[in-house]
């Protein structure tokens, strides 16, 4: 568990040293992230919702 955490904050650091930004879903167990970079306010808002709500995917 903390093994595989640890790969994804490091994942995480490295999309965002490129300026990628990766939104997580919050329900525990669920392995759903987005990844996304140059994109407008309103599609990362679409995305960030997509990533936060459980119940779309």
């Amino acid at each position: 568990m903390y093994r595989n955490l640890l790969s994804e904050c490091v994942s995480d650091a490295a999309a965002l040293l490129t300026g990628k930004h990766t939104v997580r879903c919050p329900y525990s167990g669920c392995g759903v992230s987005v990844r996304y970079r140059h994109v407008t306010p309103d599609e990362a808002k679409r995305l960030t919702d997509l990533a936060t709500d459980h119940t779309r995917h």
